[in-house]
């Protein structure tokens, strides 16, 4: 490897095949049938090189291109097939959307009216770039919105070194910071677009239990929405009393973001386009049972039928603009983050892999004792397990190797398979303690402005109180918004 890989990636990239091959030579989970192992040593190849990132993240995701034909798992055409799919169509449709709406600086209206809105007293300034933050990422790159908010308020805090004193200053700043990176992730919970592991629960379920019901855009969004609000109060509320206490309001902001919504003008017709098309997409999400009535096929329709039959107007729709062509250009598309594409498609193979070759089936088996186990503990020990081990993983990996793994659980223990799938889903997404857990933890200690320790001391409060969250909510709210018995486990998944 190169000279500026670290000590994991190096071991990384030596122990995993070793451990591969020793299951593949010293093991044999179901007599008579080498499919199940063979299907076992693939998963701990791609485990230790997701976990180690010894190689790219996206390349390990093509191994089942690879291996699972040349050991007889799946067929080089069904496996292939895993890596293009509705939930995959789903994802690029919200991206092309995340793009219009930053290249015509939709997304930088929207967030300097919500933070005007609150007010720039500490404590309403913070809830302010936090709602900014969490409206954003519901529709938009996680990263994208906490590189765009970040200088806003790295800006704002200059101007506040004079108020606050540098001491009281460099407190709000952390607090107002981190405040944006934490709420990112939060409001990548809400929405199946929102983050990645979502769009993956999504398409493993169906995978893994093919009869299962469809788990749609308004589906998820009725049960996240609610718990993404609580959390979000949650954590402003943990914030402003860490670093908001004693400081008085000032109104020092407030012409700046006064001068930077004056500064975009009205709403142009390019604007106008985007906003028009984005509230369509949304209701034709939350509103899709409905409206597909008038079809003459309506279950051919889905979320990913949704957003890119909308998603297409851009590259038809002509700019206003001299010299910008169409509302998209293709050249803008090529923004789409592929590697996450792949990252998906191998996840899926990779479920599909566990499925067809028999070692959900020995795992269900193999798990059969746990059936006893209390499932609020159950809960507790899969969100901890995931919050933690997404500190230092990439979230959409972990998900993608746990959720099948889960989908066996709940066989084994005759609960519902939701149960065990959901909390592990959100926990993906609510690791907040260092900064290579997200990409917004990354950019915010990339300001200088907040320490390692500063990250640790509010995200271990918050993983303790996202754990406790997501344990309840599933819990309580879980059967409620889904309509599900917790203690049955439903024909499709027999």
């Amino acid at each position: 490897m190169s000279q500026g890989s670290t000590a994991k990636q190096r071991w990384g990239l030596w122990i995993a095949p070793l451990l591969a091959l020793a299951v593949l030579l010293l093991a044999d989970l179901t007599p008579g049938d080498p499919r199940p192992t063979r299907m076992a040593a693939v998963a701990v190849l791609m485990a230790g090189w997701w976990i180690s990132e010894a190689v790219p993240i996206p390349a390990t995701a093509l191994l089942p291109v690879a291996l699972f034909p040349l050991l007889g798992i799946l067929p080089g055409k069904t496996t292939a097939g895993q890596y293009f799919n509705s939930i995959i169509f789903l994802f690029i449709g919200g991206f092309l959307f995340a793009i219009a709406m930053e290249r015509w600086n939709l997304h930088r209206r929207i967030a300097l009216r919500i933070i005007l809105f609150f007010g720039t007293g500490p404590r309403r300034l913070l809830f302010g770039f936090m709602a900014a933050t969490w409206l954003l990422s519901m529709w938009i790159s996680n990263t994208a919105t906490t590189m765009m908010l970040a200088p806003m308020a790295v800006a704002l805090l200059a101007q506040l070194g004079d108020r606050y004193g540098p001491e009281q200053t460099r407190r709000y700043g952390v607090g107002l910071l981190v405040g944006i990176a934490y709420a990112a992730s939060i409001g990548g919970t809400a929405t199946l677009i929102g983050t990645p592991p979502n769009l993956s629960f999504a398409r493993i379920l169906t995978i893994v239990f093919p009869g299962a019901p469809e788990i749609s855009f308004a589906r998820w969004m009725l049960f996240a929405l609610p718990f993404s609000i609580v959390f979000l109060f949650i954590a402003w509320w943990l914030l402003a009393r860490m670093h908001a206490r004693g400081l008085h309001a000032t109104d020092d902001g407030k012409e700046q973001f006064r001068r930077a919504h004056a500064e975009l003008g009205p709403m142009g017709y390019e604007e106008r386009w985007v906003a028009a098309l984005f509230a369509l997409l949304v209701l034709g999400w939350t509103l899709r049972r409905f409206w597909v009535r008038i079809l003459p096929e309506p279950g051919y329709v889905d979320d990913g039928t949704v957003a890119i039959s909308l998603a297409l107007v851009f590259f038809i729709v002509a700019s206003r603009t001299p010299g910008e062509g169409r509302l998209l250009r293709w050249r803008d598309a090529t923004r789409i983050r592929w590697g996450i594409v792949l990252l998906f498609g191998g996840g899926f193979a990779l479920a599909s892999g566990f499925k067809e070759s028999g070692l959900s089936t020995w795992m269900g088996e193999a798990l059969a004792g746990l059936g006893e186990v209390s499932p609020i503990l159950l809960l507790l020990v899969i969100c901890t397990t995931v919050t933690f081990l997404t500190e230092l993983t990439s979230n959409t990996a972990t998900t993608e190797m746990l959720l099948p793994i889960l989908g066996a659980l709940a066989v084994a223990m005759q609960v519902h398979p939701l149960m065990l799938m959901i909390p592990a889903t959100l926990s993906a997404s609510c690791a907040f303690m260092l900064p290579v857990a997200t990409p917004p933890n990354a950019i915010i200690f990339g300001t200088g402005r907040v320490g390692m320790s500063d990250l640790v001391r509010a995200g271990f409060r918050l993983n303790l109180i996202g754990i406790l969250l997501i344990t309840l909510w599933t819990y309580f709210a879980g059967p409620l918004l889904f309509g599900f018995d917790p203690n049955v486990l439903p024909a499709w998944a027999k």
